[in-house]
């Protein structure tokens, strides 16, 4: 293990910015010049706006650290020797993007490495940017999560009562792919959605995280999450002081046990 891990932590955070805000700048420019070819099927949308901002992420996090193992999703796994695996979605809400929708992301983040054939999904730092916002959120383990340069967190002391929250969704291939978690999703999606004020189900999930960081969501709840956004969504939402529970594929992230309870009991009671 390294001698000083957060010191290891802050310098991986800071590849990590540097990693999101170099594809972050080349979707920006994409987006405002009205995007990039994309081929559409009836579950998905791949643009040539993810492989090229992705390029653009992994020579950032190769640049500093050529000896860690990288998983992205469109180029897949390269492997390495290092004591860290990075996890990046370089865009994240291709469909909003091919649609001309602002609402996307890029996330990139270390996750430790426990050893050889074990698990590689524990988050250390990570980073968020929203391009057409240039909003940048960093998360360290143990060191908290800074939004534009200054301390975020889930609330401020107080937080809305259940009945009032906004509260975030989002679910994981296997549900998009249908059968029979697509129908234990709907189950679960009508009954939390009889929780808060509002539910947003959301193609975007790292933009969400952001905000549930900075407190402007109450809630996140998760069925099936993809890794490339659950890693870096986790870190931000729990260092910024959100309580999470979970069972199973299911996952539920609030602001306070409150919101957080209700929300898991209406979920698991809808399984």
């Amino acid at each position: 293990m390294p001698d000083d891990p957060a010191a290891d932590a802050a310098t991986l955070a800071d590849t990590a910015v540097r990693a999101v805000e170099a594809g972050g700048a080349y979707l920006r420019e994409a987006f405002e010049n009205g995007g990039t070819p994309a081929d559409y099927t009836a579950k998905d949308v791949k643009a040539e706006a993810d492989r090229e901002a992705e390029r653009r992420v992994l020579d950032a996090i190769a640049d500093e650290h050529p000896d860690h193992r990288i998983s992205a999703e469109e180029s897949g796994d390269y492997d390495g020797d290092g004591e860290y695996r990075w996890v990046v979605d370089a865009l994240d809400g291709t469909n909003n993007f091919a649609a001309g929708i602002p609402t996307f992301g890029v996330a990139a983040t270390a996750c430790e490495r426990t050893g050889r054939g074990g698990p590689e999904n524990e988050p250390v730092a990570t980073a968020v940017h929203v391009p057409v916002l240039d909003d940048t959120y960093v998360a360290e383990r143990g060191n908290g999560v800074r939004y534009n340069g200054a301390t975020a967190e889930v609330t401020d002391g107080t937080t809305l009562p259940p009945e009032k929250a906004t509260v975030a969704m989002i679910i994981g291939p296997e549900v998009v792919s249908g059968g029979a978690e697509r129908r234990e999703w709907d189950a679960v999606a009508d009954a939390v959605a009889e929780v808060p004020k509002r539910t947003v189900q959301t193609w975007a999930p790292v933009v969400y995280w952001g905000l549930l960081a900075r407190g402007k969501l109450e809630g996140f709840v998760c069925y099936y999450p993809a890794e490339r956004e659950q890693v870096a969504g986790s870190l931000l939402a729990l260092e910024a002081g959100a309580v999470a529970r979970a069972e199973g594929p299911l996952t539920v992230f609030g602001a306070d046990r409150e919101i957080r309870d209700a929300l898991f009991d209406a979920a698991t009671d809808a399984l």
